[in-house]
């Protein structure tokens, strides 16, 4: 069995495939290199295809991978690409891995959303770089990838009011009756006000589902798991 599972497909004149990999595989920065090198390793014999991370920053960054290199990192939150044969990562352990792609042109693109990339909306920047490529927002499909759901997202009043400030579509309460996020309601908001015509999501926990890495469950010692988007064709 490999590394890819909870896999789907778009086909057609283009064939365009997403995966996520999970808890036992750290894709993480902190991850001793011969350990993430396996994982990109197999993730490339896989996918057939030249693995992509980031150097995820929290931010509203988007770079687009032309020549892809084994090992390039740029310090970004999203990354788009028109090449067959490139499979782009986004890593997270609660924050909301985003795979989008377009399904006439095959622009694809991997973002990382967290907090701080939900309110500066890296999300809508990734879209509309995929648009000066030749995407239209109409032909994209959206994954939305596990993350911690709002009932389990705890924040303190002020974070989560200067958060829902920006994006409405967050406000949560946790399953105990306090203060939360809901990230992934925030980024289906921003999809859909990008005009993204389909949204394809995994509804599940990292928080509360142990087969996912979880910062809020393990802390310091949470791994990272990655969606990964190639196409193929």
């Amino acid at each position: 069995m490999g590394v890819l599972r909870e896999r789907d497909r778009l086909e057609g004149d283009l064939v365009i495939e997403v995966a996520f990999t999970g808890v036992g595989l750290d894709v993480s920065d902190h991850a001793p290199a011969a350990t993430r090198d396996a994982v990109l390793a197999e993730i490339a014999r896989e996918c057939h295809a030249t693995p992509v991370l980031m150097h995820q920053v929290h931010g509203a960054q988007v770079a687009v991978v032309e020549d892809p290199q084994p090992g390039a990192a740029p310090s970004v939150d999203a990354v788009v690409t028109t090449r067959p044969g490139t499979a782009l990562l986004a890593r997270a352990a609660d924050c909301v891995p985003v795979l989008l792609a377009d399904r006439r042109s095959g622009v694809i693109a991997a973002v990382h959303a967290g907090r701080q990339g939900l309110v500066s909306n890296v999300v809508g920047a990734a879209v509309r770089r995929m648009g000066e490529l030749g995407s239209d927002d109409q032909d994209v499909v959206a994954w939305i990838g596990p993350h911690v759901c709002g009932a389990c997202y705890e924040v303190p009043e002020s974070l989560q009011a200067d958060v829902v400030a920006e994006v409405p579509q967050a406000l949560a309460t946790t399953s105990w009756g306090t203060t939360a996020l809901d990230l992934g309601s925030g980024v289906r908001a921003q999809l859909a006000a990008e005009g993204v015509g389909e949204v394809r999501s995994l509804d599940i926990c990292t928080r509360e589902d142990p087969r996912w890495p979880s910062y809020r469950r393990d802390g310091a010692a949470a791994t990272r798991f990655a969606g990964v988007i190639w196409r193929s064709a």
